[in-house]
């Protein structure tokens, strides 16, 4: 059964999210070609150019440089892909690392969350439990829909985006949005020097600008590398799966499995589906948990609990 995991994850990276995978290894091959390289000690694993998984020192590998994706590309999506999140509800136990690496990577202060992890409980004799929720990326979008000067909009690949540079801070996308799942920047926001002065991309929701409106955005400046989400990678215990529905796999890092078969198997849900808001981000139930339910002081942020 391992194996047959293992072969489908490879198939699945040098079909779909791996392929940028495959271009970053072979770059990091060919460092091999230095005559001088300082070894770090520090192994990493890469995926080769024949699908497999290979272990080499990190000294060896080369920075791939940034590409600016402007904002005309970003409109357009990434061509042939419809992404995809499942959110396994029975591995979450708050530890928030999925939120502070969204948080760092965005440059979001504690005011400003992209991605919220809420104590639900589905009534008084249920033991409560722990949802990360963002945006949802809506197939029938309502704040793509009174948004009146087309700055936050659909793409191709499912993900929804907000231009700041079109953004006049109206506001309707926030109060269509039944998620709650939307910022706005009261003030200006505050960044490092190299990042305030860094070329703006909607596929990076930075820098951002006072007055404008910004959400989570799905990470597709390091999706198009083959890479996950931030909150993907970021999770120790697999709570999140990305990939891809137009080759039903998605993958959480460890494993990668048919999409079809875990929303079938562990009877998969989505968050307020009777709004008719089609969200791109699937629930599996909280049933069969790995670990019990724990109050943190993260807890006590809002004034009472949250209901499904």
């Amino acid at each position: 059964m391992k194996s047959a995991v293992q072969k489908k994850r490879r198939d699945f990276l040098k079909k779909g999210l791996g392929i940028a995978a495959v271009a970053g290894s072979v770059t990091a091959l060919r460092a091999f070609q230095k005559d001088s390289v300082e070894e770090t000690g520090e192994k990493v694993k890469l995926l080769s150019p024949e699908g497999e998984i290979v272990e080499i020192d990190k000294g060896y590998l080369k920075p791939v440089p940034e590409v600016h994706i402007p904002p005309s590309e970003a409109r357009e999506g990434i061509p042939g892909r419809r992404f995809v999140m499942v959110i396994d509800l029975a591995r979450c136990k708050n530890l928030r690392k999925c939120h502070d690496a969204c948080e760092k990577m965005h440059h979001c202060g504690p005011e400003k969350e992209f991605l919220k992890v809420l104590k639900m409980q589905d009534n008084q004799l249920a033991s409560p439990f722990w949802q990360p929720t963002m945006c949802f990326h809506c197939d029938e979008p309502p704040c793509v829909k009174v948004c009146p000067v087309d700055a936050t909009y659909k793409r191709t690949d499912g993900i929804v985006l907000i231009d700041t540079d079109r953004c006049i801070g109206c506001r309707f996308c926030m109060v269509a949005c039944p998620y709650s799942a939307r910022t706005f920047d009261w003030s200006e926001p505050e960044y490092p020097i190299e990042v305030a002065h860094q070329h703006y991309s909607p596929e990076t929701s930075v820098p951002a600008k006072k007055g404008t409106v910004s959400k989570c955005d799905f990470c597709p400046d390091v999706v198009r590398k083959g890479e996950m989400p931030h909150c993907v990678s970021a999770c120790p215990n697999g709570v999140f799966y990305f990939g891809d529905e137009n080759e039903d796999a998605v993958s959480n890092g460890e494993e990668t499995v048919r999409l079809s078969e875990l929303l079938r198997d562990r009877a998969g849900y989505r968050f307020l589906e009777d709004l008719g808001t089609r969200p791109r981000v699937y629930y599996l139930p909280p049933v069969n948990r790995l670990f019990p339910f724990e109050d943190d002081e993260f807890s006590n942020q809002s004034d009472q609990d949250h209901e499904s």
